[in-house]
Order: structure tokens, then sequence, then C-alpha cells
């Protein structure tokens, strides 16, 4: 077991039992736990009732308790045993209904007994409690008293920002959402995987790009983002990334941008032919998380999503059951290792060109093979395949997928090639920023 996914596995223990919404103190103190890893983490708060775009931030949600008496006297359905128990933004109630009025408010999964369902109503005002169906079948008629101290008052919405400065103001977004309660992959593995990312990118000695890395509620968060820097972000931005369900030990997946042929969509679909050849394609029309916004008409960012479950397709998706037992540390360490691939190979990527005429002798540099034998072409096959393409008009990328290799290898051989003087390196930002339409 890697100690990196241990480490980011402990952070989701950290973060699990906050009870966090789109809004409130739970996002709040899940991000000043973050900002502990992070110190340039930034926290904004946008004032309830802004407009953005064709949405007005909502009016700020907190919990203090939440349950249910059974006609027993007994405390059932109890906030402080699963903050999933309660609808996500519930207004506060306190009174006493008989069984059949208390069906109304209740919600469970008949085809998952055992589980305790995740359900929001952010934008109609209404309360209501989650439980197991088993728990639901096993209630008695009688009265039952039902609290809620919750309350809806004009406050912010709060999302965290660290933009970390590079050679160029061009941009690679790393964006994950910190809105969802105890809900493990689903997407308590995003921020604790990007804060990860963050640190990486914060220990390297320089990075080619500026990087902007935003932890933000779902959709709302996302659309109030964009509100205020999409300009500079559709201006800037050559790749970005939504990070989300990467935490458990499923099949790796993919969901492109709505182009499908950004440089975020190549470099990851490199990546993941040569780390994980069997992931699950998806289309555009599979999208369920922020990829809506930052990919949107008008918008259209190159965003793209790697994933490990995709949302909405394994069996323990927004329940109880996404707990800190389907995460694991290897699934974790997993999802930080292919978008961290994709970064490096964003920042490798260049525009190579050959400044000798036909081969150049390599042996005389120190690159051929002294003594030449049947093996002596596949010793530097690949080798010898860059060089053939190093033209200065095709991007590494364009040529590790052309010969069939992956990038992070043919920056090692390039190296030795710059250090032979036979590659002028064309850092051309703009030529690489067109490589998406």
């Amino acid at each position: 077991m890697s100690e990196l996914g241990l480490k980011i596995h402990d952070l989701a223990k950290k973060l699990f039992y906050i009870c966090r919404s789109i809004t409130g103190e739970g996002v709040r103190e899940s991000l000043a736990i973050i900002q502990e890893e992070i110190p340039g983490l930034t926290i904004h708060e946008v004032p309830s009732g802004e407009k953005c775009f064709d949405w007005i931030v909502p009016k700020e949600w907190n919990i203090r308790d939440a349950y249910i008496i059974d006609p027993d006297g007994k405390k059932i359905v109890d906030f402080q045993q699963s903050n999933i128990h309660v609808i996500n933004y519930s207004t506060p109630v306190n009174q006493t209904l008989s069984l059949d009025e208390l069906q109304n408010h209740l919600y469970s999964l008949p085809e998952q007994p055992d589980a305790i369902p995740y359900v929001t109503s952010y934008y109609k005002e209404r309360w209501g409690f989650c439980l197991t169906h088993k728990q639901r079948q096993s209630l008695k008629p009688g009265n039952y008293q039902v609290v809620i101290d919750s309350s809806l008052s004009q406050g912010s919405l709060t999302y965290g920002e660290l933009i970390l400065p590079g050679e160029t103001e061009q941009e690679i977004l790393i964006s994950t959402y910190t809105c969802h309660p105890s809900l493990a992959n689903d997407n308590l593995s995003g921020p604790c995987v990007t804060t990860f990312l963050a640190k990486w990118l914060m220990s390297l000695k320089s990075r080619r790009y500026t990087y902007r890395i935003v932890f933000i509620p779902e959709s709302i968060g996302a659309i109030v983002y964009l509100s205020r820097h999409y300009q500079k972000m559709k201006q800037n931005t050559i790749a970005g990334f939504v990070m989300t369900c990467v935490g458990d030990e499923g099949a790796v997946s993919y969901l492109p941008s709505r182009d499908e042929n950004t440089l975020a969509d190549k470099v990851a679909l490199h990546v993941l032919k040569h780390t994980a050849p069997d992931f699950n394609h998806y289309s555009f029309l599979d999208r369920g998380s922020d990829e809506r916004q930052y990919c949107s008409p008008g918008v259209d960012l190159p965003v793209v999503s790697i994933m490990r479950s995709r949302y909405g397709v394994y069996p323990e998706y927004h329940t109880s059951l996404d707990n800190l037992d389907f995460i694991t540390p290897k699934g974790l360490q997993v999802g930080y290792e292919l978008t961290r691939l994709c970064l490096e190979c964003l920042e490798g990527n260049e525009y190579p060109k050959l400044n000798v005429l036909c081969e150049p002798q390599l042996g005389r540099r120190g690159l051929y093979p002294s003594i030449s034998t049947k093996e002596t072409y596949a010793q530097i096959y690949n080798l010898n395949n860059l060089i053939a393409y190093c033209d200065g008009k095709r991007s590494l990328l364009e040529i590790a997928d052309k010969i069939n290799v992956p990038l992070w290898e043919l920056v090692k051989i390039l190296d030795q090639l710059k250090k032979a003087e036979l590659i002028e390196s064309n850092l051309d930002f703009s030529k690489i920023s067109m490589e998406h339409p």
C-alpha cells in the first residue's frame, strides 16, 4: 500500500463526517482543513442574491441537529449518526405527525434496503428525512416528533482558489467540488486528490503553465466562478480537468469535452492508452458534473474528466454505502497518478526540431551502440522514430501518438538529444494552445 495513497485517505477521514452543502459552515470548515495542506489557498465569499448568468446565489444553509422520536420515545433517524439522514437544505421543523403524515417526508430505496439515500432540495423549500428501507418498513403506527434544527438565511456561497503562476499566462484548470456531505467517492475523493496534486505542483522548481485550482460547490459554484472569471479563462485555458469519483478501485473512466478533440482530450486519451487500455470511454452525453458548465456554449473550455467508477453507474453512488471503505488508498493513488501524468505530459509537450539534415551521426555522440548487430536497431528504435518526426511542426504529443510511445518516455529521449545539441527546443505556447479548436 503506497504512502501517498494512505496520506490522501487520511485527509478523507478528516473531512468525511463534516456536513457540507452548496453553502454553509461545513464548506468553510472543510476548506480550512484543505488550506492547512495548501496554505496558498484563498477563500472567497459570494453573497446570497447575487445574479450569476441565469442563476442567483441561494440563501446559506446551516444545520445543527435533526432527528425523529418514535411513539416509544426512542430517537431514530439521527443526524448525529449520519448527516445524509436529512434532505440537504431542509427547512427547520419541530412538530408531531402521524406515521401516515410522516411518510410524505421520508425517502428510502426499496431496491437497496440497507442503504440510506442522499437527497437534496436546494431550490425548493421542503424538509425531509432519509433512512434505510428496512428501517422505514419497521416503523409502527403512532405519533412521531420530527425536529430539524436548521437555518436558511442571507449569507454567502464559499469557494477556494489557488493560482500557481508559471512561465506563461496560459492556464491549466483543475476543478473539484466540495458540496457533498459524507459521500466518499462522489465526491470527497476529488478535493483530497486535488489537494495532493496542488502540493506536487507547488513543489516543482518551475512550471511551464499557470495552474488555476478551484474548490467549488458543484453546478452553482462553477456557474458563480465562471461568471467572475470566464473571459480570462476562455482566453488562457489550454486544458482542464474536473476531479470527481477518483477514489474507488473500479475500472478507469473517461468523459470527454463537448468538442471531444481538445488538447485535454488528446492528452487524457494518450495517458489512458498507455496506463489503463481497458478504460470505459463515455460520451459527453453522459456528463453529470461541472463539465456541463465549463464546456457549455459560449464558454467552450477544453475540460475533461478521468474517473474511476463514473458517477451514477456504481450501486453505492449517492447512498451511505459510498463511505470510507468504498474508497481505498490504492484507488486514490491511481486517481492521483492518472491526472498527474496528464499534467506531466502537458508540461513536457513542445515542438522539437532536428537541427541537422538527414540522420545525425549518433555514434560519436554516444547515442548509438558501438557494435552493430541485428538487435541494434531495436535498441534505438524509439530514438530514431522520434528523430524522424522532429520537424518543428509536430508536437511531442502528436509524435508520441504517431510512434505509439508514452510521451513521458519520449521526454527522456528528447533530453538526451538536447544534451547532444541535436534538437532545437520550440516552446511556442501559442502553437501548443492551438491544438484544441
